[in-house]
């Protein structure tokens, strides 16, 4: 009898154990996939849903609070008994949609086919792991529709290679200081400031006939979409200070546009 009971209690500490490390590796990927979503510019309804359906897909239930910087991640069992308890930073925040719709199309996945979690964490890696553009690429095409935007205004073709150069410079230049960790609204500033220098420089000369156009989408490849669509995302579902915080945020970036967009026009008025 002792060694029956004995052996129903190792058994007992065997499950618990599994059953521990199980939420445990479920806890890691849900805030791993939370933090994915947030840097590549995943609204905050979209995240809440996504770790919501990959919880209850593995049987078991999760609270977030999920902010700017930051995933807080608390999962129970059927009883309301607490198993996983922790906090995760976001990365740096770069927009990928590619990375958004993966994770997307993984969560429905995991739904439908019960996929075990170790291949999910091949799938996710396999999504980080994901080249990228090449960088001329990015570059080349960032140039192209902010050259395009002027023809659309009414530019003509000088005006056109004039905000293909500026363009093309000023995202270089960015891009150079966010890989040596510059403040990144400093970084606008200075890219919009070289831009606007760039596409006004040839008008300065009375060579262009649109010298409002030049200026203006020279500068638009630095403009604040993303945050600012989320933020009115986030406000119409009810995440108050998410979308606050998205809002702030374009609206420092737009001012740092704003300003090197300004002393640009200054030095042309005073030379």
């Amino acid at each position: 009898m002792k060694w029956i009971v004995l052996g129903i209690k190792k058994f007992s500490m065997q499950q618990a154990t599994n059953n521990n490390d199980h939420l445990n590796d479920l806890g890691d990927l849900l805030l791993e996939v939370g933090t994915l979503l947030m840097s590549a510019g995943a609204n905050t309804n979209r995240i809440r849903v996504t770790m919501k359906r990959i919880a209850q897909s593995y049987h078991n239930q999760a609270e977030f609070l999920i902010t700017h910087r930051a995933i807080m991640l608390t999962i129970y069992d059927e009883k309301g008994k607490t198993f996983f308890n922790q906090v995760k930073q976001t990365y740096a925040q770069v927009p990928d949609f590619t990375m958004v719709s993966g994770i997307s199309r993984l969560s429905w996945h995991i739904v439908e086919e019960q996929l075990p979690m170790a291949e999910v964490r091949k799938e996710i890696e396999r999504l980080k792991s994901k080249p990228k553009y090449p960088r001329w690429v990015v570059l080349t095409a960032v140039a192209f529709a902010c050259s395009s935007f002027c023809r659309l205004a009414g530019g003509d073709p000088l005006e056109m290679g004039a905000v293909f150069f500026a363009a093309i410079t000023g995202l270089f230049l960015r891009q150079e200081l966010t890989k040596k960790s510059f403040n990144p609204y400093f970084s606008v500033f200075l890219a919009a400031f070289l831009s606007t220098i760039i596409s006004g420089s040839l008008g300065y000369f009375g060579l262009y006939e649109h010298d409002n156009i030049t200026l203006v989408t020279s500068i638009l490849y630095l403009i604040p979409g993303i945050p600012l669509i989320n933020s009115i995302s986030d406000f119409l579902d009810g995440y108050s200070l998410n979308g606050l915080v998205r809002a702030v945020n374009g609206f420092v970036i737009s001012f740092a546009i704003a300003s090197g967009l300004l002393i640009a026009l200054l030095i042309y008025n005073f030379v």
